[in-house]
């Protein structure tokens, strides 16, 4: 098994980086904390093809996979960028799974999706586990998960209610895919324009102003059911695990790049401080999560390619290690630099918050951690045949 990048992919991990690279992120996440909106990346996006990675090629996309998203989603990561691409590139995957069932709804907007004339964004709801069912994370300020909005149909029309917070993307998108639960419990998808009746979005900042997130209430609020299974939404959560832990791996590298540069040109008794034991050796442990994580988050790259079985936990482990690399290295670079590193003056703090907010979004690290120890002992009972 070969995990080196393709000709193509080192390509377009440059060219990502290289795009991004014209707007100063950490610039406008201060800008941001200050109180400024945050600029308008998708034009950029657009310019890129970014919306249309995950797109069968029938309907205008590239057709990519969706290692090749996290690799994009890594380089926003690393320059505190947002972009919109989270919930567009998940609410697309799945709208694609339908429009190769020959969904109507689906085939007619996949084109416009493509091309980032309209930007999508998917209102994610975590699978069950240990029988519990589908949830969502609530809107305020208290961290608790709650059952996923309901799904009603009657002459043909659906209707859905209930609430979802701390979505990403979700402000501002034009359609939302809404992950709903029927009478019956099982799990559909369900599309909503933007301006339906009984629906609400509003932007919502906790902590980090990098990253924008929405929270949605629908109020029996009618949509168009999408030929999109259980299957296809469990698939779209763990995607969207998959391209938050590459996010976060992004947040790594930079964090660990600028300690290691400040360690090599501060000096303290006549030495640079990274000469002695108890800078290098954090800096080094840094390093070690940083490389773990890379390694999980390609084998979940992998995974979503070429074994989906091992999707759920290989996107749950990569998630897990990025997001307590992203801890790691975000504390470490402040702690390296010292006083300056805690001033909104440096870039260090912004690096900081966004692993914070990022730790806690759609289920969070412990989420992440939950979903892995359940499929081991899954795993260790199937081989022992316990109970």
């Amino acid at each position: 098994m070969n995990f080196e990048l393709s000709d193509e992919q080192v390509m377009l991990r440059d060219a990502a980086a290289a795009q991004l690279s014209r707007r100063d992120g950490v610039g406008a996440a201060r800008a941001a904390r200050d109180g400024a909106a945050l600029p308008d990346l998708w034009p950029l996006a657009r310019e890129a093809g970014w919306p249309g990675m995950l797109v069968p090629e029938a309907w205008g996309g590239a057709d990519l996979q969706l290692f090749d998203a996290m690799l994009v989603l890594q380089q926003c990561g690393r320059r505190l960028d947002g972009a919109g691409l989270i919930g567009h590139l998940c609410a697309t995957q799945l709208l694609g799974r339908a429009a190769r069932r020959g969904d109507a709804a689906a085939v007619a907007l996949l084109p416009e999706l493509a091309t980032g004339t309209r930007r999508a964004a998917l209102l994610a709801a975590l699978p069950p586990a240990d029988g519990e069912g589908w949830t969502v994370d609530a809107p305020g300020t208290g961290a608790r998960r709650i059952a996923a909005p309901r799904l009603e149909t009657a002459g043909g029309m659906a209707r859905v209610t209930g609430v979802a917070g701390y979505q990403p993307d979700a402000a501002g998108a034009d359609p939302l895919v809404v992950v709903a639960v029927d009478r019956d419990g099982r799990p559909r998808a369900v599309l909503v324009t933007a301006d339906a009746a009984g629906l609400a979005v509003e932007p919502q900042v906790r902590g980090d102003a990098s990253r924008p997130l929405g929270a949605a209430r629908l109020e029996a609020t009618p949509g168009e059911l999408l030929d999109a299974g259980g299957d296809d939404l469990t698939e779209a959560w763990f995607s969207a695990q998959a391209l938050l832990a590459a996010d976060a791996l992004g947040i790594c590298e930079a964090s660990a790049e600028m300690g290691v540069a400040y360690a090599k040109e501060r000096h303290a008794f006549g030495r640079p401080i990274g000469s002695y034991q108890a800078v290098k050796h954090q800096l080094v442990e840094v390093l070690r999560h940083t490389e773990r994580a890379r390694n999980l988050c390609y084998y979940a790259g992998y995974a979503a390619e070429h074994a989906r079985d091992e999707l759920p936990l290989a996107a749950s482990c990569a998630r897990l290690a990025a997001e307590d690399g992203a801890d790691l290295a975000t504390r470490t670079c402040i702690a390296v630099h010292g006083g300056i590193g805690a001033t909104w003056e440096h870039a260090a703090p912004y690096y900081w918050r966004r692993a914070q907010l990022s730790r806690l979004l759609l289920g969070g690290a412990a989420g992440a951690a939950d979903r892995v120890a359940t499929e081991m002992i899954a795993r260790a009972r199937a081989r022992g045949g316990g109970s």
